[in-house]
């Protein structure tokens, strides 16, 4: 029996200044190991085919659409998958480049990426975007000079700011405070899921009541504050039981669950399926 695929497993290389743009021309993927995502990822794929997969789930690589893959999740590309456009990978520093007024776009697309993951773009879009995706792959291969990464990082905006507008979860007409207030818990949970699961801690910390997050939660995200939470821990455990060969105790208290036991009538309730049985069912695979 083989072991897990986290033998596979490729951790992004670091990249000067946090930041880099790749242009595309038909590129053909036959590298079937995992990437460790270190950097933010937007990819503009203007023509395509074939699948990636991010964490578990797959996505048809196809023309005019955007892929979203946020720091510590998982893709690959299947066998055979060809693509043209480009692809921007961006970390915090760099991304702190960015003038405020961006920052909320980053918070909604990134910090609950699953929700976001595949953004479709029609033919409009798509000329908007274009352009300004060339524009900075140009500025970033140009020789160094003075305010070079400012100037990228003002690129950078606009495109998230393009982006941010075209996704659904923004056109939702709700008032500026609420979508304000949800963006805050997004990143709370983004950073402190680890280490509290409970609604009203969060609530506590944001300065509302637990019924007021889950009611904004429910209106601008369309799930409860506790399903948001439990969504981050899920994808945080399943990435633990695929692609690593941590004890199910271990994973357990790292994800902050008073027991084993607890840990485990917790994913199978959301998964319908036990830890060890998951795993097995990735072990199997490989044999």
């Amino acid at each position: 029996m083989k072991k897990p695929e986290h033998l596979n497993i490729i951790a992004d290389r670091d990249i000067k200044d946090s930041f880099s743009v790749e242009n595309w021309e038909e590129q053909h993927f036959d590298d079937q190991r995992v990437h460790r995502v270190t950097y933010n990822r937007i990819f503009l794929i203007t023509t395509g085919s074939g699948q990636v997969v991010i964490d578990t789930a797959p996505y048809p690589v196809v023309g005019d659409q955007l892929l979203l893959i946020s720091k510590g999740q998982l893709f690959t590309f299947s066998a055979g998958t060809v693509l043209t456009g480009y692809t921007i990978s961006f970390g915090d520093c760099f991304w702190e480049r960015a003038p405020d007024s961006a920052n909320n776009c980053k918070a909604v697309l990134f910090n609950n990426a699953s929700d976001n993951q595949q953004i479709p773009l029609t033919p409009d879009d798509v000329q908007e975007l274009s352009p300004l995706f060339k524009t900075l792959h140009t500025e970033f291969i140009k020789p160094g000079y003075i305010n070079k990464l400012d100037a990228m990082a003002a690129y950078l905006k606009i495109i998230m700011i393009k982006t941010a507008n075209i996704n659904a979860s923004l056109s939702k007409g709700f008032d500026s405070y609420d979508n304000q207030l949800y963006r805050q818990f997004l990143e709370l949970v983004s950073r402190q899921y680890q280490n509290t699961h409970e609604v009203a801690e969060f609530a506590k910390q944001m300065g509302i009541s637990t019924r007021k997050l889950t009611e904004l939660c429910n209106r601008c995200g369309g799930k409860g504050a506790k399903e948001i939470i439990n969504g981050q821990l899920i994808s945080e455990a399943k990435r633990s039981l695929q692609f690593s060969a941590k004890p199910v105790k271990e994973i357990a208290y790292h994800l902050n669950f008073s027991t084993p036991e607890q840990f485990s009538h917790f994913f199978k309730k959301n998964t319908l399926v036990s830890p060890h049985q998951y795993r097995s069912h990735f072990v199997h695979i490989g044999m």
